[in-house]
């Protein structure tokens, strides 16, 4: 299916420069795999946070002040 999506200059440059790299002409395929990668991992990302939610009050203090530092370490790393 087609569809409009507004990029800015930069997205734009990026997409064709992966595009480019894997010696494809467009960056639709691109643009696909990455809503694909984000889609899978959203709802993962959703699922994790219910299962958590769940066990609220079942980790102590310490416990989860640990997984907190853990998870702001993890957080630090992707965004580098």
């Amino acid at each position: 299916m087609r569809t409009t999506v507004e990029l800015s200059d930069e997205h734009r440059a990026a997409l064709q420069a992966i595009a480019a790299r894997r010696g494809l002409r467009g960056f639709s395929r691109v643009v696909q795999e990455a809503i694909d990668f984000y889609l899978r991992h959203h709802e993962a990302g959703a699922e994790a946070r219910g299962e958590l939610k769940k066990r609220r009050g079942a980790w102590t203090a310490e416990e989860a002040g640990e997984l907190r530092r853990a998870i702001a370490e993890l957080r630090r790393w992707l965004d580098s």
